[in-house]
Order: structure tokens, then C-alpha cells, then sequence
């Protein structure tokens, strides 16, 4: 049987990190898929990266509307990630005389009169 056009995977591939982007991009594809679900459309997606391409952008959110299931479990993953993430960073930070700090940076501040 001869297929008059190409079959093609999706075109995303994983970074080191395991966050997926779409290929030749740093786009994440996360921020494809937050992006639809709130009502934009691949042409305003496109809009808002130069680096993407509207065929990618459709051929993922065709394969997001067949079988959402492994989509939502990848964003849900990204979230708990990032507020892992958050949690450890807010949970290691110096918050101990950050107000002094803060008033006495303010303090520290020059302040012009208007001439």
C-alpha cells in the first residue's frame, strides 16, 4: 500500500529536565496546552511566538482533543513540580528581619525634592 502522505509524531521533544517543548523551540508544552484550555486558538498561540508553527501548534492540540488523558496527567505533574519547587524555595529563604531590612533599605533611600 502506498501512503501518499507522511505520518508524523508530534512534534515535542524532552529536555534534560524531562519538560517538554515543541521541537525548535523553547516553547513548553505546557504553555501550549494552559493556553488552549483558557480559549486561545493555535492562531492566536502562534501570535504570541515567533517561533512556533501553526501546523505544530494544531497537530498538538488535535492530539490533546483525541486522547486528553496523558496531556492533563503531564500538566498535572508540571504543577506539582513548580510547587515543589516554590515550597523549597519559599521554605529556604531568609525571612527572619525582613521587615528591618526592608525599612531600613527604604530608609536608605535618597529622596529628591522637586526643583
Amino acid at each position: 500500500m502506498n501512503i501518499p502522505f507522511a505520518i508524523r509524531q508530534l512534534p515535542l521533544v524532552a529536555d534534560p529536565h524531562g519538560i517538554i517543548h515543541v521541537t525548535d523551540t523553547r516553547v513548553p508544552l505546557a504553555t501550549i496546552l494552559r493556553r488552549f484550555r483558557v480559549g486561545e486558538t493555535p492562531e492566536e498561540i502562534v501570535l504570541q511566538f515567533d517561533t512556533l508553527a501553526l501546523a505544530d501548534v494544531y497537530s498538538i492540540v488535535a492530539a490533546y482533543l483525541n486522547d486528553r488523558a496523558p496531556f492533563d496527567e503531564y500538566l498535572r505533574s508540571e504543577n506539582a513540580e513548580d510547587d515543589a519547587a516554590w515550597q523549597h524555595g519559599h521554605s529556604q529563604s531568609d525571612r527572619v528581619g525582613l521587615s528591618d531590612r526592608l525599612t531600613a533599605r527604604r530608609d536608605a533611600q535618597v529622596t529628591f525634592l522637586p526643583l
